[in-house]
Protein backbone atom coordinates (compact mmCIF):
# COMPACT_ATOMS: atom_id res chain seq x y z
CA UNK A 1 0.00 0.00 0.00
CA UNK A 2 1.05 3.59 -0.60
CA UNK A 3 2.95 4.70 2.51
CA UNK A 4 3.63 8.43 2.13
CA UNK A 5 0.15 9.63 3.02
CA UNK A 6 -1.07 12.52 5.13
CA UNK A 7 -3.36 11.92 8.09
CA UNK A 8 -6.18 13.71 6.25
CA UNK A 9 -5.73 11.61 3.13
CA UNK A 10 -5.54 8.40 5.17
CA UNK A 11 -8.73 9.19 7.02
CA UNK A 12 -10.54 9.84 3.76
CA UNK A 13 -10.17 6.19 2.83
CA UNK A 14 -12.86 5.48 5.38
CA UNK A 15 -15.34 7.95 3.91
CA UNK A 16 -17.31 5.53 1.72
CA UNK A 17 -21.06 5.85 2.17
CA UNK A 18 -24.17 4.56 0.44
CA UNK A 19 -26.39 6.52 -1.95
CA UNK A 20 -27.53 5.99 -5.50
CA UNK A 21 -28.32 8.62 -8.09
CA UNK A 22 -31.12 8.25 -10.60
CA UNK A 23 -29.95 10.92 -13.00
CA UNK A 24 -27.01 10.53 -15.35
CA UNK A 25 -24.68 13.02 -16.99
CA UNK A 26 -23.85 12.83 -20.67
CA UNK A 27 -20.41 11.37 -21.33
CA UNK A 28 -19.29 14.41 -23.24
CA UNK A 29 -20.22 16.65 -20.36
CA UNK A 30 -18.31 14.51 -17.87
CA UNK A 31 -15.00 14.20 -19.70
CA UNK A 32 -12.22 15.88 -17.77
CA UNK A 33 -8.78 17.13 -18.66
CA UNK A 34 -5.59 17.98 -16.85
CA UNK A 35 -3.05 15.65 -15.32
CA UNK A 36 -2.90 16.67 -11.65
CA UNK A 37 -5.50 16.60 -8.92
CA UNK A 38 -7.51 19.82 -8.97
CA UNK A 39 -9.56 21.43 -6.24
CA UNK A 40 -13.31 21.53 -6.87
CA UNK A 41 -14.49 23.37 -3.78
CA UNK A 42 -13.28 21.10 -0.99
CA UNK A 43 -13.13 18.10 -3.31
CA UNK A 44 -10.21 16.54 -5.11
CA UNK A 45 -10.85 15.96 -8.81
CA UNK A 46 -9.47 12.83 -10.44
CA UNK A 47 -9.84 11.36 -13.92
CA UNK A 48 -11.06 7.89 -14.90
CA UNK A 49 -9.82 6.71 -18.30
CA UNK A 50 -11.85 3.87 -19.79
CA UNK A 51 -12.61 2.18 -23.09
CA UNK A 52 -16.03 3.03 -24.43
CA UNK A 53 -18.05 0.12 -25.76
CA UNK A 54 -21.73 -0.72 -26.11
CA UNK A 55 -24.31 1.72 -24.80
CA UNK A 56 -24.95 -0.39 -21.70
CA UNK A 57 -21.31 -0.26 -20.55
CA UNK A 58 -21.10 3.45 -21.29
CA UNK A 59 -24.26 4.03 -19.28
CA UNK A 60 -23.04 1.91 -16.38
CA UNK A 61 -19.80 3.90 -16.08
CA UNK A 62 -21.71 7.15 -16.31
CA UNK A 63 -24.26 6.19 -13.66
CA UNK A 64 -21.76 4.71 -11.20
CA UNK A 65 -19.52 7.78 -11.42
CA UNK A 66 -22.52 10.11 -11.07
CA UNK A 67 -23.74 8.18 -8.02
CA UNK A 68 -20.28 8.23 -6.47
CA UNK A 69 -19.84 11.95 -7.01
CA UNK A 70 -23.19 12.74 -5.42
CA UNK A 71 -22.42 10.79 -2.25
CA UNK A 72 -18.76 11.76 -1.82
CA UNK A 73 -17.77 14.74 0.31
CA UNK A 74 -14.15 14.58 -0.76
CA UNK A 75 -13.85 13.48 -4.40
CA UNK A 76 -15.17 14.28 -7.86
CA UNK A 77 -14.44 11.78 -10.63
CA UNK A 78 -14.27 13.12 -14.17
CA UNK A 79 -14.86 10.64 -16.99
CA UNK A 80 -12.10 10.40 -19.58
CA UNK A 81 -13.68 8.14 -22.24
CA UNK A 82 -11.74 6.93 -25.24
CA UNK A 83 -13.83 7.52 -28.40
CA UNK A 84 -15.46 4.42 -29.88
CA UNK A 85 -13.46 2.87 -32.68
CA UNK A 86 -10.08 3.75 -31.20
CA UNK A 87 -7.56 1.05 -30.40
CA UNK A 88 -7.30 1.15 -26.62
CA UNK A 89 -3.86 -0.43 -26.32
CA UNK A 90 -2.48 2.19 -28.68
CA UNK A 91 -4.25 4.92 -26.73
CA UNK A 92 -2.52 3.81 -23.53
CA UNK A 93 0.83 4.14 -25.26
CA UNK A 94 -0.11 7.72 -26.12
CA UNK A 95 -1.09 8.40 -22.50
CA UNK A 96 2.26 7.05 -21.38
CA UNK A 97 4.14 9.09 -23.97
CA UNK A 98 2.50 12.32 -22.85
CA UNK A 99 2.97 11.49 -19.16
CA UNK A 100 -0.62 12.52 -18.48
CA UNK A 101 -1.90 9.49 -16.56
CA UNK A 102 -5.37 9.64 -15.01
CA UNK A 103 -5.76 8.42 -11.44
CA UNK A 104 -7.94 5.42 -12.35
CA UNK A 105 -7.27 3.54 -15.58
CA UNK A 106 -9.08 0.76 -17.41
CA UNK A 107 -5.95 -1.29 -18.13
CA UNK A 108 -4.61 -3.25 -21.06
CA UNK A 109 -1.06 -4.65 -21.34
CA UNK A 110 -0.95 -4.71 -17.56
CA UNK A 111 2.42 -6.36 -16.97
CA UNK A 112 4.11 -4.07 -19.47
CA UNK A 113 3.10 -1.03 -17.44
CA UNK A 114 3.73 -2.73 -14.09
CA UNK A 115 7.29 -3.47 -15.19
CA UNK A 116 7.64 0.12 -16.37
CA UNK A 117 6.57 1.40 -12.96
CA UNK A 118 3.44 3.14 -14.25
CA UNK A 119 0.94 1.49 -11.88
CA UNK A 120 0.59 1.65 -8.10
CA UNK A 121 -0.42 -1.35 -6.00
CA UNK A 122 -4.13 -1.62 -5.29
CA UNK A 123 -4.45 -1.56 -1.46
CA UNK A 124 -6.11 -4.05 0.84
CA UNK A 125 -9.02 -1.65 1.41
CA UNK A 126 -10.10 -2.48 -2.15
CA UNK A 127 -9.11 -6.12 -2.61
CA UNK A 128 -10.74 -7.07 0.71
CA UNK A 129 -14.11 -6.32 -0.92
CA UNK A 130 -13.59 -8.92 -3.67
CA UNK A 131 -13.75 -12.69 -3.80
CA UNK A 132 -10.20 -14.09 -3.54
CA UNK A 133 -10.20 -15.58 -7.05
CA UNK A 134 -11.22 -12.26 -8.62
CA UNK A 135 -7.69 -10.87 -8.42
CA UNK A 136 -4.12 -12.10 -8.15
CA UNK A 137 -0.74 -10.60 -7.25
CA UNK A 138 2.06 -10.01 -9.71
CA UNK A 139 5.50 -11.52 -9.16
CA UNK A 140 6.38 -8.78 -6.68
CA UNK A 141 3.39 -9.74 -4.50
CA UNK A 142 1.34 -6.63 -5.25
CA UNK A 143 -2.09 -6.52 -6.90
CA UNK A 144 -2.26 -4.03 -9.76
CA UNK A 145 -5.67 -4.58 -11.36
CA UNK A 146 -9.13 -5.38 -10.05
CA UNK A 147 -12.03 -6.51 -12.30
CA UNK A 148 -14.68 -4.18 -13.67
CA UNK A 149 -17.13 -7.02 -14.35
CA UNK A 150 -17.93 -10.57 -13.33
CA UNK A 151 -15.46 -13.32 -14.15
CA UNK A 152 -17.59 -14.79 -16.93
CA UNK A 153 -14.74 -14.87 -19.40
CA UNK A 154 -15.80 -14.21 -22.98
CA UNK A 155 -19.26 -15.59 -22.39
CA UNK A 156 -20.55 -12.43 -24.02
CA UNK A 157 -18.84 -13.36 -27.31
CA UNK A 158 -21.98 -14.81 -28.84
CA UNK A 159 -24.70 -14.61 -31.47
CA UNK A 160 -27.83 -12.60 -30.69
CA UNK A 161 -30.86 -13.65 -32.70
CA UNK A 162 -34.50 -12.94 -33.48
CA UNK A 163 -36.49 -15.55 -31.54
CA UNK A 164 -39.72 -14.69 -33.32
CA UNK A 165 -38.11 -15.41 -36.68
CA UNK A 166 -36.80 -18.74 -35.37
CA UNK A 167 -40.27 -19.72 -34.14
CA UNK A 168 -41.99 -18.66 -37.35
CA UNK A 169 -39.57 -20.71 -39.47
CA UNK A 170 -39.15 -23.71 -37.13
CA UNK A 171 -35.46 -23.03 -36.59
CA UNK A 172 -33.45 -24.30 -33.62
CA UNK A 173 -30.39 -23.03 -31.78
CA UNK A 174 -27.46 -25.00 -33.24
CA UNK A 175 -25.98 -27.81 -31.16
CA UNK A 176 -22.92 -28.39 -33.36
CA UNK A 177 -20.89 -26.32 -35.80
CA UNK A 178 -22.46 -28.15 -38.74
CA UNK A 179 -25.86 -27.20 -37.31
CA UNK A 180 -24.73 -23.56 -37.31
CA UNK A 181 -23.79 -23.69 -41.00
CA UNK A 182 -27.09 -25.44 -41.79
CA UNK A 183 -28.89 -22.66 -39.91
CA UNK A 184 -27.16 -20.03 -42.03
CA UNK A 185 -28.16 -21.94 -45.17
CA UNK A 186 -31.80 -22.22 -44.10
CA UNK A 187 -32.11 -18.51 -43.40
CA UNK A 188 -30.43 -17.66 -46.69
CA UNK A 189 -32.78 -20.05 -48.52
CA UNK A 190 -35.70 -18.09 -47.06
CA UNK A 191 -34.40 -15.04 -48.90
CA UNK A 192 -33.21 -13.36 -45.69
CA UNK A 193 -29.78 -12.21 -44.49
CA UNK A 194 -28.51 -14.63 -41.82
CA UNK A 195 -25.94 -12.51 -40.00
CA UNK A 196 -24.81 -8.94 -39.31
CA UNK A 197 -21.37 -8.23 -37.96
CA UNK A 198 -19.09 -5.22 -37.66
CA UNK A 199 -15.56 -4.21 -38.51
CA UNK A 200 -15.67 -0.46 -38.88
CA UNK A 201 -13.70 -0.53 -35.62
CA UNK A 202 -10.80 -2.90 -35.09
CA UNK A 203 -11.81 -4.74 -31.91
CA UNK A 204 -15.31 -5.96 -32.98
CA UNK A 205 -13.61 -8.01 -35.68
CA UNK A 206 -12.97 -10.53 -32.88
CA UNK A 207 -16.68 -11.19 -32.36
CA UNK A 208 -17.02 -13.78 -35.12
CA UNK A 209 -13.38 -14.76 -35.31
CA UNK A 210 -12.87 -15.87 -31.72
CA UNK A 211 -15.75 -18.39 -31.57
CA UNK A 212 -14.50 -19.91 -34.82
CA UNK A 213 -10.91 -20.07 -33.57
CA UNK A 214 -11.86 -21.20 -30.05
CA UNK A 215 -11.57 -24.96 -30.76
CA UNK A 216 -7.99 -24.45 -31.97
CA UNK A 217 -7.14 -22.09 -29.11
CA UNK A 218 -8.60 -24.56 -26.60
CA UNK A 219 -6.16 -27.27 -27.76
CA UNK A 220 -3.34 -25.20 -26.26
CA UNK A 221 -5.03 -24.33 -22.97
CA UNK A 222 -2.83 -26.65 -20.91
CA UNK A 223 0.28 -25.22 -22.55
CA UNK A 224 -0.40 -21.68 -21.42
CA UNK A 225 -2.43 -20.75 -24.47
CA UNK A 226 -1.97 -20.68 -28.22
CA UNK A 227 -0.04 -17.41 -28.44
CA UNK A 228 2.46 -18.46 -25.80
CA UNK A 229 3.00 -21.72 -27.70
CA UNK A 230 3.40 -19.77 -30.94
CA UNK A 231 5.89 -17.38 -29.33
CA UNK A 232 7.89 -20.40 -28.14
CA UNK A 233 7.83 -21.98 -31.60
CA UNK A 234 5.56 -24.86 -30.54
CA UNK A 235 2.69 -23.55 -32.69
CA UNK A 236 2.41 -21.21 -35.66
CA UNK A 237 -0.08 -18.83 -37.21
CA UNK A 238 -0.52 -21.44 -39.95
CA UNK A 239 -2.33 -23.57 -37.35
CA UNK A 240 -5.15 -21.01 -37.59
CA UNK A 241 -5.70 -21.53 -41.32
CA UNK A 242 -8.83 -23.67 -40.94
CA UNK A 243 -10.75 -21.16 -38.78
CA UNK A 244 -9.54 -18.33 -41.04
CA UNK A 245 -11.03 -20.20 -43.99
CA UNK A 246 -14.30 -20.62 -42.10
CA UNK A 247 -14.29 -16.92 -41.26
CA UNK A 248 -13.76 -15.92 -44.88
CA UNK A 249 -16.48 -18.30 -46.09
CA UNK A 250 -19.07 -17.01 -43.60
CA UNK A 251 -18.23 -13.39 -44.35
CA UNK A 252 -18.54 -13.95 -48.10
CA UNK A 253 -21.66 -16.12 -48.10
CA UNK A 254 -23.83 -15.16 -45.14
CA UNK A 255 -23.01 -11.73 -43.72
CA UNK A 256 -24.99 -8.60 -44.49
CA UNK A 257 -23.39 -6.71 -47.35
CA UNK A 258 -21.63 -3.58 -46.19
CA UNK A 259 -20.37 -5.16 -42.95
CA UNK A 260 -16.96 -3.50 -43.37
CA UNK A 261 -18.35 -0.03 -42.64
CA UNK A 262 -20.75 -1.14 -39.92
CA UNK A 263 -20.04 0.10 -36.39
CA UNK A 264 -20.59 -2.41 -33.61
CA UNK A 265 -23.42 -0.44 -31.99
CA UNK A 266 -25.31 -0.40 -35.31
CA UNK A 267 -25.81 -4.15 -35.30
CA UNK A 268 -28.59 -3.67 -32.74
CA UNK A 269 -30.50 -1.52 -35.23
CA UNK A 270 -29.85 -3.99 -38.06
CA UNK A 271 -31.32 -6.79 -35.95
CA UNK A 272 -34.36 -4.88 -34.70
CA UNK A 273 -35.13 -3.57 -38.20
CA UNK A 274 -34.98 -7.17 -39.48
CA UNK A 275 -32.15 -6.45 -41.90
CA UNK A 276 -30.51 -9.58 -40.50
CA UNK A 277 -31.82 -12.48 -38.41
CA UNK A 278 -28.73 -12.70 -36.21
CA UNK A 279 -25.88 -10.42 -35.15
CA UNK A 280 -22.49 -10.91 -33.55
CA UNK A 281 -21.91 -9.48 -30.09
CA UNK A 282 -19.33 -9.26 -27.33
CA UNK A 283 -21.61 -7.40 -24.93
CA UNK A 284 -23.65 -10.27 -23.47
CA UNK A 285 -26.47 -8.87 -21.36
CA UNK A 286 -25.51 -5.38 -22.46
CA UNK A 287 -26.49 -6.09 -26.06
CA UNK A 288 -29.79 -7.59 -24.92
CA UNK A 289 -30.42 -4.45 -22.87
CA UNK A 290 -29.61 -2.24 -25.87
CA UNK A 291 -32.08 -4.18 -28.01
CA UNK A 292 -34.78 -3.88 -25.37
CA UNK A 293 -34.28 -0.11 -25.21
CA UNK A 294 -34.62 0.22 -28.97
CA UNK A 295 -37.65 -2.08 -29.22
CA UNK A 296 -39.20 -3.43 -25.98
CA UNK A 297 -41.33 -5.84 -28.03
CA UNK A 298 -38.39 -7.48 -29.78
CA UNK A 299 -37.91 -11.09 -28.61
CA UNK A 300 -34.13 -11.56 -28.50
CA UNK A 301 -32.12 -14.61 -27.60
CA UNK A 302 -28.48 -15.59 -27.78
CA UNK A 303 -26.25 -18.61 -28.21
CA UNK A 304 -22.56 -19.43 -28.57
CA UNK A 305 -21.30 -21.00 -31.79
CA UNK A 306 -20.49 -24.63 -30.84
CA UNK A 307 -17.57 -26.66 -32.15
CA UNK A 308 -17.87 -29.83 -34.22
CA UNK A 309 -18.45 -31.92 -31.09
CA UNK A 310 -21.00 -29.54 -29.59
CA UNK A 311 -18.66 -28.04 -27.00
CA UNK A 312 -18.98 -24.34 -26.17
CA UNK A 313 -15.36 -23.22 -25.87
CA UNK A 314 -15.18 -19.98 -23.88
CA UNK A 315 -12.04 -18.08 -22.94
CA UNK A 316 -11.55 -17.63 -19.19
CA UNK A 317 -10.88 -14.26 -17.64
CA UNK A 318 -7.24 -13.77 -16.77
CA UNK A 319 -6.82 -11.85 -13.54
CA UNK A 320 -3.10 -11.45 -14.13
CA UNK A 321 -0.94 -11.35 -17.24
CA UNK A 322 -0.34 -8.90 -20.02
CA UNK A 323 -3.82 -9.24 -21.51
CA UNK A 324 -5.67 -9.00 -18.20
CA UNK A 325 -8.16 -6.17 -18.15
CA UNK A 326 -9.21 -4.38 -15.00
CA UNK A 327 -9.13 -1.13 -13.10
CA UNK A 328 -5.80 0.20 -11.85
CA UNK A 329 -4.36 3.19 -10.01
CA UNK A 330 -1.59 5.03 -11.81
CA UNK A 331 1.72 5.59 -10.08
CA UNK A 332 1.39 9.23 -11.09
CA UNK A 333 -1.72 9.47 -8.89
CA UNK A 334 0.12 7.71 -6.06
CA UNK A 335 2.63 10.57 -5.95
CA UNK A 336 -0.16 12.84 -4.67
CA UNK A 337 -1.68 11.79 -1.34
CA UNK A 338 -5.07 13.35 -1.98
CA UNK A 339 -5.34 12.01 -5.52
CA UNK A 340 -4.34 8.53 -4.39
CA UNK A 341 -6.84 8.61 -1.53
CA UNK A 342 -9.57 9.71 -3.96
CA UNK A 343 -8.73 6.86 -6.33
CA UNK A 344 -8.97 4.35 -3.51
CA UNK A 345 -12.22 5.91 -2.31
CA UNK A 346 -13.73 5.56 -5.79
CA UNK A 347 -12.65 1.93 -6.17
CA UNK A 348 -14.02 1.13 -2.72
CA UNK A 349 -17.38 2.49 -3.83
CA UNK A 350 -17.11 0.64 -7.17
CA UNK A 351 -17.04 -2.66 -5.26
CA UNK A 352 -19.89 -1.81 -2.89
CA UNK A 353 -23.30 -3.47 -2.93
CA UNK A 354 -24.87 -0.15 -3.90
CA UNK A 355 -22.72 0.15 -7.01
CA UNK A 356 -23.25 -3.51 -7.88
CA UNK A 357 -27.03 -3.07 -7.70
CA UNK A 358 -26.80 -0.04 -9.95
CA UNK A 359 -24.74 -2.00 -12.47
CA UNK A 360 -27.14 -4.94 -12.45
CA UNK A 361 -30.15 -2.66 -12.84
CA UNK A 362 -28.46 -1.15 -15.88
CA UNK A 363 -27.92 -4.55 -17.52
CA UNK A 364 -24.31 -5.19 -16.47
CA UNK A 365 -22.95 -8.21 -14.59
CA UNK A 366 -21.32 -6.70 -11.53
CA UNK A 367 -17.84 -7.76 -10.32
CA UNK A 368 -17.34 -10.71 -7.97
CA UNK A 369 -17.64 -8.98 -4.61
CA UNK A 370 -17.70 -10.79 -1.26
CA UNK A 371 -21.22 -9.52 -0.58
CA UNK A 372 -22.57 -10.92 -3.84
CA UNK A 373 -25.49 -12.55 -2.01
CA UNK A 374 -26.75 -9.04 -1.20
CA UNK A 375 -26.81 -8.00 -4.87
CA UNK A 376 -30.13 -7.98 -6.74
CA UNK A 377 -29.63 -9.72 -10.07
CA UNK A 378 -31.47 -8.40 -13.10
CA UNK A 379 -33.36 -11.24 -14.76
CA UNK A 380 -35.97 -9.01 -16.41
CA UNK A 381 -34.11 -8.37 -19.67
CA UNK A 382 -35.58 -10.37 -22.58
CA UNK A 383 -33.08 -13.09 -23.43
CA UNK A 384 -31.30 -12.91 -20.05
CA UNK A 385 -32.33 -16.50 -19.31
CA UNK A 386 -30.31 -17.64 -22.33
CA UNK A 387 -27.22 -15.85 -21.02
CA UNK A 388 -27.43 -17.22 -17.49
CA UNK A 389 -28.19 -20.70 -18.82
CA UNK A 390 -24.84 -20.71 -20.60
CA UNK A 391 -23.11 -20.73 -17.22
CA UNK A 392 -24.92 -23.97 -16.40
CA UNK A 393 -24.60 -25.57 -19.84
CA UNK A 394 -22.93 -29.01 -19.54
CA UNK A 395 -21.14 -28.42 -22.85
CA UNK A 396 -19.40 -25.28 -21.59
CA UNK A 397 -15.61 -25.69 -21.66
CA UNK A 398 -13.38 -22.97 -20.23
CA UNK A 399 -9.97 -22.58 -21.84
CA UNK A 400 -6.99 -20.28 -21.25
CA UNK A 401 -5.15 -18.17 -23.79
CA UNK A 402 -3.35 -15.39 -21.93
CA UNK A 403 -0.23 -14.24 -23.84
CA UNK A 404 2.75 -13.19 -21.75
CA UNK A 405 4.66 -11.55 -24.62
CA UNK A 406 5.11 -7.95 -23.45
CA UNK A 407 4.30 -6.56 -26.91
CA UNK A 408 1.45 -8.91 -27.74
CA UNK A 409 -0.98 -6.00 -28.08
CA UNK A 410 0.97 -4.91 -31.16
CA UNK A 411 0.71 -8.42 -32.60
CA UNK A 412 -2.99 -8.59 -31.82
CA UNK A 413 -3.76 -5.22 -33.40
CA UNK A 414 -1.75 -6.21 -36.48
CA UNK A 415 -3.61 -9.54 -36.66
CA UNK A 416 -7.01 -7.83 -36.42
CA UNK A 417 -6.15 -5.35 -39.15
CA UNK A 418 -4.77 -8.13 -41.35
CA UNK A 419 -7.90 -10.24 -40.86
CA UNK A 420 -10.11 -7.32 -41.90
CA UNK A 421 -8.03 -6.87 -45.06
CA UNK A 422 -8.37 -10.61 -45.74
CA UNK A 423 -12.13 -10.57 -45.16
CA UNK A 424 -12.41 -7.61 -47.54
CA UNK A 425 -10.50 -9.44 -50.28
CA UNK A 426 -7.44 -7.22 -50.17
CA UNK A 427 -5.15 -10.12 -49.27
CA UNK A 428 -5.32 -13.91 -49.34
CA UNK A 429 -5.44 -16.16 -46.31
CA UNK A 430 -1.90 -17.41 -46.97
CA UNK A 431 -0.60 -13.85 -47.28
CA UNK A 432 -2.33 -12.96 -44.01
CA UNK A 433 -0.78 -15.91 -42.22
CA UNK A 434 2.69 -15.04 -43.51
CA UNK A 435 2.39 -11.38 -42.50
CA UNK A 436 1.13 -12.13 -39.01
CA UNK A 437 3.79 -14.82 -38.45
CA UNK A 438 6.48 -12.33 -39.49
CA UNK A 439 5.08 -9.74 -37.10
CA UNK A 440 4.97 -12.27 -34.26
CA UNK A 441 8.53 -13.40 -34.95
CA UNK A 442 9.73 -9.79 -35.00
CA UNK A 443 8.04 -9.00 -31.67
CA UNK A 444 9.42 -12.15 -30.04
CA UNK A 445 12.92 -11.28 -31.26
CA UNK A 446 12.60 -7.72 -30.03
CA UNK A 447 11.49 -8.93 -26.61
CA UNK A 448 14.73 -10.80 -26.39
Amino acid sequence: MHNAMTRTARSRLLLVTAGLATSALALAGCAGGGGDAAASGDKTTIRFLYATGDETWNGVVDQVVTAFNEQSDTTEVKLDPLPAGSDYATALKTVDATGNWPAVVDMRDTLTYVNAGKLAPVPDEVTALLEPDAFAPAEDGNVYTVPYSALNGELGMNIVYNKTYFKDHDLEVPETYDDFIDLLDEIKANGDVPLATAAAEVWPSDQLWKPLAAPTFAEYSDEGGFWNAAAAGDASVADLKAPLEELKMIMDDYVLEGWQSTADAQTTTLLVNEQAVMATSSAGLGRLMDINKVDPEFDAGLFIIPDEDGKLNVLKNSVIGDTAGGLAISSQAAENDDEYASAVEFLTYFYSVDAANLMEESGWISPNILKADEVTRNDTIPGADDFFALLENPNLVWYENAPTLSTFSSVNTFFRQSRIEMQDGQTTIDETIAKVQAELDAQVAAAG
